[in-house]
């Protein structure tokens, strides 16, 4: 795949351009969904119900008689042209989320196959740094499918900032006063598992790799294991990472997004669920332990 490498100051003009075109072609197909709201504390969390249209299952074509069973397709192997923004320095592609929940929901994929349990590396970063300097909005990682990993490449995504109120997640306002680098915290107002590190000042040089030693001292602080599953959220100024023990509670599958305040349901009966449960005691429940 030829593309053009991508830089900061160009990534949101081309998230527009190739949004607009791809919506054009039909190659990006958003889902329809009911976003309605949950205040809790300082802050609003976000729930979105799927549209009726969204809950029909898609089929898949049925293998021709006597194949062998084939390695799940990955989309991320040879990505749709019209979804393509551009190559990011040094190992990764960025790319639109085909099927989106969030307008202008990105994609920084690897251009080799790794996997998406496997640890991140300075690469992943430098990479993510380039594309936080373009938008500043949240980055997040769900490693595994216990963290909500629906394919198996490796990828990073980033969307625009979710708000209330120019919060880049609404889980930010419920965030302490942020520890200097080098330091991690858990935050009292977040009853699940957790740690919180700040990444100090945004634009300084070596940017990604401030990034991996957070990562870094995150994991360690948790005690995770090599494969064990996590989810992590980036800003320009903090990183949190989430451990977890399942992948979903009263039927709602998680992901980072929904540590950062957004959650994704099927029925308006579940977002009714969430909403008698808590949000935050729903986190609570497919959190990992703490140390």
């Amino acid at each position: 795949m030829n593309a053009t490498t991508l830089l900061p100051a160009a990534l949101w003009p081309r998230t527009l351009d190739v949004t607009r075109r791809a919506l054009e072609t039909g190659a990006l197909q958003p889902i329809a969904t009911d976003a309605r709201t949950l205040p809790i504390a300082n802050t609003t969390f976000q729930v979105r119900v799927l549209g009726k249209v969204a809950l029909k299952e898609r089929k898949r074509p049925a293998p021709p008689p006597g194949s062998e069973p084939s390695e799940p397709f990955n989309p991320f192997a040879n990505p749709e042209p019209d979804l393509v923004l551009g190559n990011v320095p040094p190992a990764h592609v960025c790319l639109l989320n085909k099927f989106n929940v969030v307008e202008h929901h990105l994609l920084l994929v690897t251009r080799a196959f790794e996997s998406q349990d496997a640890l991140l590396t300075l690469a992943d970063f430098d990479a993510l740094s380039t594309c936080l300097e373009g938008l500043d909005g949240l980055a997040f990682y769900n490693a595994g499918e216990t963290a909500g990993a629906s394919q198996r490449h490796k990828h990073l995504q980033l969307v625009p900032p979710l708000g209330p109120d120019g919060l880049r997640a609404p889980v930010e306002g419920l965030l302490p006063a942020l520890p200097g680098p080098g330091r991690v915290i858990a935050a009292e107002s977040l009853p699940f598992a957790h740690l919180l590190a700040g990444l100090g000042p945004w634009g300084a040089p070596g940017q990604g790799a401030r990034m991996l030693a957070a990562y870094q001292l995150l994991r360690a602080g948790l005690g995770l294991g090599e494969h064990a599953p996590y989810n992590l959220l980036v800003t320009r100024d903090w990183m949190l990472l989430v451990p977890r023990s399942r992948a979903e509670a009263l039927g709602v599958n998680v992901n980072a997004l929904g540590f950062a305040g957004s959650l994704l349901v099927r029925t308006p009966e579940q977002f009714d669920a969430v909403a008698a449960l808590g949000p935050l005691e729903l986190l609570r429940q497919v959190a990992g332990v703490a140390p």
